[in-house]
């Protein structure tokens, strides 16, 4: 659900490298966007009736290492050290809620 939603937000980013406007790199693009959010919010839908929500809302914020991971992968973003502890805080708060 996580990644799928971070996937959503990359080809969005995508739809903006050029104008925005009718043309088919940003019609394409955003579509897949739209879609790949679309598949993340049913997911994620069906994740918060099988826990409860203090444990599956909270866990949602995974997705922000995703789009870190993504954004240096796919789009050579600078990760600062910033990012990393965030990253790290956000990793530790989901072990806390997990156990």
């Amino acid at each position: 659900m996580t990644l799928i939603g971070s996937f959503g937000g990359y080809f969005f980013k995508l739809s903006t490298t050029q104008s925005i406007g009718l043309h088919k790199t940003f019609i394409v693009n955003l579509l897949i966007g739209g879609f790949l959010y679309l598949i993340g919010a049913y997911l994620n839908v069906l994740l918060l009736k099988r826990v409860p929500y203090t444990i599956g809302y909270p866990l949602t914020s995974i997705t922000y290492i995703w789009t870190m991971i993504l954004s240096k992968w796919l789009l050579k973003e600078n990760i600062t050290s910033k990012k990393i502890i965030g990253v790290c805080l956000i990793i530790f708060g989901a072990l806390i809620l997990a156990n």
